[in-house]
C-alpha cells in the first residue's frame, strides 16, 4: 500500500491576481503530485487567477467572510479542518493569521505562516496594533517564513520568533517563461503601441495604496511636459485593475495624456506584455518580495523602482537597476528620463538583472525550500 499522501490546507484571506497567489499556483503546481494533495480556502472569495492551478484533484473553498474578525465562520473551519485532516496548515499575511490557533485546536501538525508584504495600512510595520496581535497567535504557529530580509528582520526584532522557528524563503521566478524577448518582441493583444517604435515603461500590479500607481502617473506627465523631446516616443503601460484605477485615469485625463497610456486592467499574458516593454517600474510604497519586479528582471528589463521593503535587496542600484525615494514623482521623472538618454546603460542593466534572477530566483530552489517545512524537516 502506498504511503498517504501530506495533505496541505493553504488558507488566504482572498484569492485575485498577486505575488502571493503566484506563490500558492506555484506550490501546488510544483510540489510532488505523488507526495501532496491540496486544498485551497478563501477566507472570502476567489477569483479566476485559481484557474491557474494545473495540478488535478485541487479542493477550493470560498468562505465570504463579511468585513470583520472570522468568528463566526470559526466553527465551520474547524469542521472543515477536522474533515479535511491536513498535515499542514500553511496561512498568508495578518488576515488569515487568526486562522491559526482553530489549526491547532484541530489538531493539525504544522501550522506554517508566511508573511507576504506589508499591510497598506502598515507600510513600515510600526503599527503596535499588529505587533500585539502577531505576538497573541505566534505561539500556536510551528513556523514562520518571511520573502525578504526586512520582513525577517521585522519577525525577529518586534515579534520576537526565535531563529529555529522561522526561515527567509523569497519568491521564485520561472525563468523559462520569463525570459528575455525575441528580436521581434511580442505586441500583446489590444496594445495601441509599437514596440520599437516606442518607448514603453509598464508596470504590473493590483491598483491598491500600497501599489502607488497614481505616483507613477504623476511622474510621466511631469517628465512629458518637463522634458517634451526625450519623452516624445514614451508611452505608458499600466497592467491591474483596483480602486486607484479611476484616479490613475484622471491623472493622465487632466494632463491631456491619457492616448499615450494604455491600461487594460488585470492581463494573464504577463510574459508577453513584460517582453513588449523596454523598462519596468515598481512605484510601491511598501513590498516584500516583488513576483513582478522578479520576473521583469527575468525578462531582461531594466528597472526603476523605489526603495521599499525587500526590493533593494533584489535590484541592485546601478547595476540591474535604478532605486529612487519612495513618494517622490519628480525623482521618479528623473530615473525615467535617464532611461532614455543612456539606451547603452539600460541594456546592460537588463542583461545584469536576467543573470542576477538566473543565479538567486529559482523557482525550483524555493519550492524545494516550502517541501522541507511541509515535511517538518
Amino acid at each position: 500500500m502506498s504511503a498517504r499522501r501530506t495533505r496541505v490546507m493553504h488558507i488566504v484571506y482572498s484569492f485575485h491576481v498577486g505575488g502571493l497567489e503566484n506563490v500558492i499556483v506555484q506550490l501546488i503546481n510544483r510540489l510532488p503530485v505523488d507526495r501532496y494533495e491540496h486544498l485551497l480556502l478563501s477566507l472570502t472569495d476567489m477569483g479566476e487567477f485559481a484557474q491557474r492551478i494545473r495540478t488535478p484533484g485541487v479542493e477550493l473553498v470560498s468562505l465570504h467572510k463579511p468585513p470583520g474578525h472570522a468568528i463566526p465562520l470559526y466553527p465551520r473551519l474547524f469542521r472543515e479542518m477536522r474533515r479535511w485532516r491536513p498535515d499542514v496548515v500553511h496561512t498568508c499575511n495578518l488576515a488569515a493569521l487568526e486562522v491559526v490557533p482553530i489549526a491547532w485546536a484541530a489538531g493539525v501538525p504544522r501550522r506554517i505562516h508566511a508573511e507576504h508584504g506589508w499591510d497598506a495600512h502598515d507600510p513600515d510595520g510600526r503599527n503596535v496594533k499588529f505587533q500585539r496581535l502577531r505576538k497573541v497567535y505566534k505561539p500556536f504557529v510551528s513556523h514562520h517564513i518571511a520573502v525578504s530580509k526586512d520582513l525577517d528582520a521585522y519577525l525577529a526584532r518586534a515579534i520576537g520568533v526565535p531563529a529555529h522557528r522561522r526561515s527567509l524563503i523569497a519568491n521564485g521566478v520561472d525563468t523559462s517563461v520569463f525570459r528575455p524577448a525575441p528580436a521581434q518582441r511580442p505586441v500583446p493583444a489590444g496594445c495601441p503601441f509599437v514596440p520599437g517604435e516606442h518607448w514603453l515603461f509598464g508596470t504590473v500590479g493590483r491598483m491598491q495604496t500600497v501599489k502607488n500607481q497614481p505616483m507613477l502617473a504623476r511622474a510621466f506627465v511631469q517628465w512629458v511636459q518637463q522634458s517634451p523631446a526625450s519623452s516624445a516616443r514614451a508611452r505608458l503601460v499600466m497592467v491591474g485593475d483596483g480602486p486607484l484605477r479611476t484616479e490613475v485615469e484622471a491623472i493622465l485625463s487632466q494632463a491631456g495624456l491619457s492616448d499615450r497610456a494604455w491600461l487594460p486592467g488585470a492581463r494573464s499574458d504577463i510574459a508577453d506584455i513584460l517582453q513588449s516593454l523596454d523598462c519596468f517600474v515598481l512605484p510601491s510604497d511598501a513590498e516584500g518580495t516583488s513576483c513582478t519586479l522578479q520576473e521583469a528582471m527575468a525578462c531582461g528589463l531594466p528597472s526603476v523602482a523605489t526603495a521599499v521593503g525587500g526590493t533593494p535587496d533584489l535590484l541592485l542600484h546601478g547595476a540591474s537597476g535604478t532605486l529612487v525615494p519612495p513618494g517622490q514623482p519628480q525623482a521618479l521623472a528623473d530615473a525615467l528620463q535617464r532611461q532614455v538618454e543612456y539606451p547603452a546603460q539600460a541594456k546592460a542593466q537588463g542583461d545584469a538583472a536576467r543573470q542576477q534572477a538566473c543565479a538567486h530566483f529559482s523557482v525550483d530552489s524555493m519550492v524545494a525550500h516550502y517541501d522541507q517545512l511541509f515535511q517538518g524537516s
